[in-house]
């Protein structure tokens, strides 16, 4: 797995009105904590944060605080619900010998059979939380999905990782090949149904006399 070196900076104050300000400048606060040690309150520049956001591979960070240099993961990131900017980051801590919880990234290849049977696929499982060693952890998880038919799944039990425990029940769906809603709903209507009109009750006029 790639590694990439973010520089950092240890945040000494971390009221409002210091933490607004540094995102209005470009930098985002962030935490770096591991097992046994006490966590390190951070500053980072959101520039230096994107190639680790905005991808579709998982890599290991050489977090450079000062005079160290920290193995991490990237965690947990939050987003501004309004902007969608980067407004907060958590860093992990790790070791070679240390098991980790990771969501690994899943990318899909091949167009599936079942597209040229009328189908259209439906992606469920972005990412897959995996449970290993860091020298384990892959990149992201390629499916071929070039044989999936209509009406057939790629399930969680059909995925070969080696050294990896998958944190998920075997029979999660990951991806599969469906009918359009439209489809489904016209295929469900019993062959020659028709809608009725609503049946209008209605008196005679013998009826009507009679009262």
């Amino acid at each position: 797995m790639s590694e990439i070196s973010v520089k950092a900076e240890k945040r000494t104050k971390s009221t409002k009105g210091v933490v607004n300000e540094a995102r209005r400048n470009g930098t985002v606060p962030g935490i770096y904590y591991s097992k046994g040690a006490e966590p390190i309150s951070l500053f980072i520049t959101e520039g230096s944060l994107k190639p680790l956001v905005y991808t579709s591979e998982t890599h290991l960070v050489n977090l450079q605080i000062e005079d160290q240099e920290l193995k991490s993961i990237l965690k947990n990131i939050q987003f501004d619900p309004v902007t969608d900017r980067i407004i907060h980051c958590d860093f992990l801590g790790i070791t070679a010998d240390q098991e980790i919880e990771i969501d690994v990234p899943v990318a899909l290849e091949g167009q599936a059979k079942g597209v040229k049977e009328g189908g259209v696929v439906s992606h469920s499982l972005h990412k897959i939380k995996v449970l290993c060693l860091p020298a384990y952890i892959p990149e992201h998880i390629v499916i071929n999905i070039s044989d999936l038919a209509l009406g057939k799944a790629f399930y969680i039990k059909d995925l070969k990782l080696e050294n990896v425990q998958i944190l998920h029940p075997e029979e999660a769906i990951i991806v599969s090949v469906n009918l359009p809603r439209a489809a489904q709903e016209a295929s469900s209507a019993l062959p020659g149904e028709e809608m009725k009109e609503p049946e209008v009750i209605s008196k005679g006029k013998q009826a009507e006399e009679e009262e």
